[in-house]
């Protein structure tokens, strides 16, 4: 008989980094209704107080920047200290968005967002996993990317990242055999966040400008914040490890699986408007 792998967090503490908005805004306002203490961070101290007084169950928030891995070590001793319940589930899940091509990329922005986007997530499982192991149990949730399954053109830093942070947590997925903790991946499609809006970009006179892509990227987000929440939330439920979110998130699983190099034709035609749009406009500045 196959031994379930089904784990409830309900009622246990969650831990989540990037809780200021998007998705890890969702998680806490989600968990907190299912009767989680929440332990939230963001470097955001404005949008990290909206998402407080927004929750209806025991709160504890800190302005953290993930890429200070002595400060996450502190915040989880604070964490251990204040929690009410054992920890259910750290959400490593802040992250940030950088646009370029390889060859005008800016290597601050790039490092920027690898400091983030992977060393946080690092940060943050090392600060919290010694208390998971001690107690048995619990999951250590990354968040990676539909862009941790596939490549994209001008967001080559942004998926180096997130394959790290799919290949880190597979890794430490295989070390926590038999400990009771487990490590999981999630992979978000479009989800109609502030990622984009708020990320770098470095505008080329044939490259898309800042607000096109926005306005491209809010037209293909097909999944808003609350339900990308529900998804992982059940997700971790269920023990499984990894999770998609996002139909977009299934299409690019099964093209990846299915031909590892088609794919990138199709990919391609979602491009061409774009690259037509920044053309003409190349143009007309001329």
């Amino acid at each position: 008989m196959k031994r379930s792998t089904r784990r409830t967090i309900n009622g246990r503490t969650a831990v989540i980094s990037g809780a200021a908005s998007g998705i890890g805004r969702a998680l806490a306002q989600r968990l907190s209704a299912h009767g989680c203490p929440v332990a939230i961070t963001d470097i955001n101290e404005s949008g990290l107080k909206e998402t407080e007084a927004g929750l209806s169950g025991p709160t504890l928030a800190r302005v953290l920047d993930v890429r200070d891995a002595d400060a996450q070590h502190v915040f989880a001793a604070e964490v251990a200290d204040w929690a009410p319940a054992p920890i259910g589930a750290v959400f490593n899940n802040a992250g940030v968005a950088v646009a370029s091509s390889v060859l005008d990329a800016n290597p601050e922005d790039d490092n920027w967002l690898w400091d983030i986007n992977f060393h946080g997530v690092v940060n943050g499982t090392r600060a919290f996993l010694p208390i998971l192991v001690k107690q048995n149990d619990g999951s250590i949730v990354n968040t990676s990317s539909v862009f941790g399954l596939a490549g994209m053109p001008h967001q080559s830093a942004y998926c180096a990242a997130k394959f790290a942070v799919r290949g880190f947590t597979d890794s430490l997925r295989q070390e926590l055999r038999g400990t009771g903790v487990t490590a999981i991946t999630v992979h978000p499609g479009g989800v109609n966040t502030n990622i984009v809006r708020n990320g770098r970009f470095r505008v080329t006179p044939d490259a898309p400008s800042h607000d096109e892509v926005v306005r491209e990227f809010a037209k293909l987000a097909m999944t808003q914040p609350d339900k990308a929440a529900e998804v992982i939330h059940r997700g971790v439920e269920r023990g499984k490890a990894r999770i998609l979110v996002g139909p977009d998130a299934y299409v690019f699983d099964v093209l990846t699986r299915v031909s590892p190099t088609y794919y990138l034709d199709l990919l391609n035609l979602f491009q061409v408007p774009l690259r037509k749009r920044a053309q003409r406009r190349a143009l007309e500045t001329v």
